[in-house]
């Protein structure tokens, strides 16, 4: 797919940034410098800036420019229901999967309950490790409805089990209610994640909807806390 004019200068700048052409805490060239280096228009310039500030490398500050600024935080979209195959496509940074366990098994009184399930209904466990950087930073534990959601391979696993719901079984994810709490690590979580010198864990929880109302995910996301900044968006609306 052909990138645009804007894509291709955030490319270029986010590269130069990551290769410490452009420190911490030193400002990128003007805005006038940018459109002639790149033989395009401010707008151009002014959407590839835009795209640096909402990946983290930059701070457009009132009368300077913009300023590099750390990236050992990466932005987690606390309101938004995403895969994290789609987040790590825009984090610039090697990431893997290691898939702990796939198995298909009879729920325990707790994840019955977060499922909320009255029987004893098969659930699909998904235990996997994320790593940015080498660095294995997100401990994921899904619990899926096995009636829902059928066919999980390890491969899947380690790819998009979303990508593979919503093309090969043709469901629609439909929204989800999160619940963020700190937590002292597990055993597992110390077996799982890289945690020396660490002693809390941000815990998301998620509970998965499809279009139909139907509860059919519960999972529960693990992170080490240094490596993330959770955000959100909110408007005030006035009355």
């Amino acid at each position: 797919m052909v990138k645009n004019k804007y894509e291709l200068i955030y490319q270029d700048l986010a590269e130069q940034i990551d290769d410490g052409v452009y420190l911490v805490n030193s400002y990128l060239p003007s805005e006038n410098e940018l459109k002639a280096r790149y033989e395009t228009s401010r707008e151009t310039v002014r959407k590839a800036l835009r795209e640096l500030s909402e990946h983290g490398y930059i701070q457009k500050v009132r009368g300077k420019g913009s300023v590099v600024i750390p990236r050992n935080k990466f932005d987690f979209p606390v309101s938004g229901l995403v895969s994290f195959k789609e987040l790590a496509e825009k984090l610039n940074q090697s990431v893997e999967t290691d898939v702990n366990r796939l198995q298909t098994v009879i729920p325990s009184r707790h994840i019955k309950k977060q499922l909320n399930l009255e029987t004893d209904a098969a659930v699909v466990e998904v235990i996997r490790t994320r790593k940015l950087g080498g660095e294995r930073v997100i401990l994921d534990k899904d619990y899926l409805l096995e009636e829902k959601v059928t066919g999980l391979t390890e491969a899947i696993c380690k790819d998009s089990i979303y990508h593979y719901l919503e093309t090969a079984l043709g469901l629609v994810i439909s929204f989800a209610k999160k619940e963020i709490t700190i937590e002292e690590p597990t055993v597992e979580d110390r077996e799982c994640l890289d945690l020396d010198g660490f002693h809390n864990v941000v815990v998301i929880k998620n509970y998965v909807y499809l279009d139909d109302a139907t509860l059919f995910q519960y999972t529960e996301s693990r992170h080490r806390p240094d490596r993330f900044r959770f955000v959100d968006f909110a408007r005030r609306h006035t009355h």
